[in-house]
């Protein structure tokens, strides 16, 4: 599992270390893995040009100290002072001892932007993990000439201008293709619109040991591994009911599709059986006649494990309060999101999942749909503890947050091509599946967008695709994981 700590945490682990070593030391090892970074971006450092766009204080230092490791190794680097009366004296005298140039904050609109021009590779120093409000001084005009002229740029631990605990950007910021992150990762690596930022991000191990610095994760990312620990399996003594019966409220006539899709996504999600309570049943059994189909109401289906409610439901207020009432887990989306009573979802005793996408969180929150994507990890730990419940916010991060306050977890599948109508209600039928089965509402989340996401990348590949073909895709998605 990849753990992203919070500045604060990852703080006191540095000076709990910083007490057992050496002064500097902390800082060459930064460097260090820096340096070899850059080296593998250029491809040849002998005879490259690298410009260093160095701020203030440390990350300002590891950025010099690693310009001195190339300039030693041949490459021509120059550093770019933007706040030179603030400059980490120890990495600019090393600097310049190795043979490196200097460029102070008077030559911006000339020499600064003459040698980005010429750049190889230019070195983001400028802001740490430590930045916030946004980029100020001549910094954003350098940002912009950077981007503008297209150059590789490698990041020092957090690209500049990105919100290290959030992943939120406030104005301009630097659009790194590769980020190397110091000691743990941090939030804002992990979250949009601060990921989008961040290019891919390399890990440098400085010797930090994150279990003893008096603080948790704040977000997780889960990896093949834990997602193939949690996929439940049946066994020789499985029947359809110990795989979990999933009972699914969706679909109205004027909306047949979604009832048919979401039931996709659970059979796909490995159901036992799944039982549709609606108005699209002519249309569910037509394209899965495995399914168990009633007229309703729900509490006269039968024995089911877990329900799923809202998708393309309409204004059926009356079924949807009948399965809030019920004591199993149920996951709630689209239509049911809108129709739900807070006060009857906090009250519910068994797990709630919500899945809204950043629309139906704002309105939930009521608030507009672009702070909820400016700050996704405020926007679903707010609307976890508003209801209760766990809450899943799609997006292009898709994040999970539970009812507890605790951890995080953010997806790291998916593809652009997933933004399809009827994606979400395969989403919510699968994580359905995953609540029947057995697992809690977080892992039936992040287990479900992981499986999902993956599904999206192998039906796409890199071309326009259909919610009908993710729900097809979800099998190898499993074997996937399952390495099968």
């Amino acid at each position: 599992m990849r753990i992203a700590y919070p500045v604060e945490t990852v703080r006191a682990a540095e000076r709990e270390l910083m007490a057992r070593v050496p002064e500097g030391a902390l800082m060459q090892r930064a460097a260090a893995g820096l340096a070899v970074v850059c080296a593998e971006v250029l491809g040849k450092v002998y005879g490259s040009r690298v410009v260093l766009l160095v701020g203030s204080g440390d990350n300002g230092g590891d950025a010099l100290y690693a310009g001195a490791r190339l300039a030693r190794r041949g490459a021509g680097v120059s550093a770019v002072l933007l706040s030179p009366e603030r400059v980490h004296g120890g990495g600019l005298a090393a600097f310049r001892a190795a043979g490196g140039r200097v460029a102070a904050r008077e030559g911006v609109d000339g020499v600064a932007r003459g040698l980005l021009r010429r750049a190889d590779l230019v070195v983001d120093g400028i802001v740490g993990i430590g930045g916030k409000g946004g980029l100020r001084g001549p910094a954003p005009e350098l940002v912009g000439a950077v981007r503008d002229l297209g150059t590789p740029v490698v990041a020092v631990d957090l690209p500049s201008g990105v919100d290290a605990d959030s992943g939120v950007v406030d104005g301009q910021a630097v659009r790194a293709d590769v980020t190397v992150t110091f000691g743990a990762y941090k939030p804002g690596l992990l979250i949009d619109p601060g990921r989008e930022y961040a290019g891919v991000v390399r890990l440098v191990d400085i010797g930090l040991e994150m279990g003893e610095a008096g603080g948790g994760g704040e977000v997780e990312a889960l990896q093949y591994a834990d997602v193939a620990s949690l996929l439940p399996m049946p066994t020789g003594e499985s029947d359809k009911y110990r795989r979990g019966v999933v009972g699914i409220v969706a679909g109205s006539a004027r909306y047949p599709g979604a009832a048919v899709l979401c039931v996709a996504g659970a059979l796909r999600g490995g159901a036992g059986a799944v039982r549709y309570v609606g108005h699209a049943a002519d249309a569910v059994i037509a394209r899965f006649p495995e399914t168990l189909v009633s007229a309703g109401p729900p509490s006269k289906a039968g024995r089911v494990q877990a329900w799923v409610v809202g998708p393309g439901l309409g204004d059926d207020a009356e079924r949807l309060a009948e399965v809030v009432d019920a004591d199993v887990p149920v996951l709630i989306d689209a239509d049911g999101l809108r129709l739900a009573d807070a006060s009857a979802v906090r009250g519910r005793s068994a797990p709630t999942l919500l899945t809204p996408h950043a629309g139906e969180a704002a309105a939930l929150l009521g608030v507009a749909r672009e702070e909820v994507e400016r700050g996704r990890l405020a926007a679903v730990r707010e609307l976890a503890g508003r209801y209760g419940a766990t809450v899943l916010l799609k997006g292009s991060t898709t994040l999970v947050a539970g009812r507890d306050g605790g951890a995080v977890r953010v997806n790291p599948t998916g593809t652009p091509w997933l933004a399809t109508a009827g994606s979400g209600d395969v989403l919510s039928g699968l994580a359905g599946a995953l609540l029947a089965a057995g697992l809690d509402a977080g892992d039936a989340g992040a287990v479900g967008a992981y499986l999902h996401g993956l599904a999206g990348r192998r039906a796409a590949d890199g071309a326009p695709v259909g919610a009908h073909d993710v729900a097809e895709a979800v099998a190898g998605a499993w074997r996937d994981v399952r390495g099968d």
